[in-house]
């Protein structure tokens, strides 16, 4: 079962040893439709972005905070079902990077990974949420 609620606060959040926030990713992508064959072209596969719910951000790939009390791919999939509303299989790590925060100093640790969207769901918990920072969604 999966919530309709998504975690808030920085309790939780992990960091790595050079005290950059670490957050986690995917890049959800599904066919969309092979009819059999064994060789998928390049318009066969849609991949899915979100909208940034910040002025001037655009498309985004969903991803968010990785908690202590969750591995990688558990904090991937959950980013990606509160952000995106899709669940899946998490296939492979496709890259780790450093970064800084637009707004701020503050420097990030980043973890992305593929997703094979196996169902795209009606109803998940930021789908209308107007700011992601009033914890409200």
């Amino acid at each position: 079962m999966v919530s309709l609620v998504s975690r808030t606060g920085r309790q939780m959040q992990r960091y790595n040893f050079h005290g950059h926030r670490q957050v986690v990713g995917c890049i959800p992508y599904r066919y969309k439709g092979t009819h059999g064959t064994s060789i998928v072209d390049e318009d066969a596969i849609e991949v899915l972005v979100i909208t940034s719910q910040r002025k001037g951000k655009g498309m985004l790939f969903p991803k968010g905070g990785w908690e202590k009390d969750e591995s990688i791919i558990e904090a991937a999939l959950r980013e990606t079902h509160e952000e995106a509303g899709v669940v899946g299989e998490v296939e492979l790590e496709l890259g780790k990077w450093n970064f800084k925060g637009k707004n701020d100093e503050t420097c990030y640790e980043g973890h992305m990974f593929s997703l094979l969207v196996k169902e795209q769901l009606d109803i998940w918990p930021e789908k209308d949420c107007p700011s992601k920072n009033m914890g409200e969604c």
